[in-house]
């Protein structure tokens, strides 16, 4: 899969492929605008890339304080609402060729 499919399949497709890792499975309900789903898989993922997830979630929700403290466990930059695409698309590069 590449990060193309999972925005595609995300944006048509009714529901997740069958298979998912649990970070993937998280930035495809966020693409499907599952915030809540998206948010309650993130909380599991206790990596930084799941920090980082769980920052691009309260981006989009607009909790730019809440995002801050993610991206700091994360240990990446913080990042703007203005960025909220661009960042899924980096999150989905470093775990999708």
């Amino acid at each position: 899969m590449t990060v193309e499919d999972l925005l595609k399949s995300a944006t048509t497709d009714n529901s997740p492929p069958d298979g998912l890792a649990p970070e993937l499975l998280a930035l495809w309900h966020t693409k499907a605008e599952n915030w809540e789903t998206a948010h309650e898989i993130a909380q599991e993922i206790h990596t930084s890339t799941g920090s980082w997830i769980h920052a691009l979630l309260h981006l989009i929700e607009g909790d730019t304080g809440n995002a801050g403290y993610w991206f700091r466990q994360a240990g990446k930059p913080r990042r703007s609402t203005t960025e909220i695409d661009a960042l899924w698309t980096e999150i989905s590069s470093t775990l999708l060729p």
